[in-house]
């Protein structure tokens, strides 16, 4: 918030935070020529999705 100090580890974690978090949930940044309708477009959890894959191998 505006006018209250973060500490410096405060700052950390939360740029932490920001970067695990998009390691895993990346948005489909692609632009079509024809704009999706309503509810079409979608994103993956790609981290999660090669997670899962690798299991279904493995068993």
């Amino acid at each position: 918030p505006a006018g209250v100090p973060w500490p410096p580890e405060d700052v950390l974690a939360m740029f932490a935070g920001a970067e695990v978090v998009h390691r895993y949930y990346r948005p489909d940044l692609s632009i079509p020529e024809i704009p999706p309708k309503p509810g079409e477009l979608k994103t993956e959890l790609l981290g999660l999705k090669a997670r899962s894959s690798k299991v279904q191998t493995s068993q």
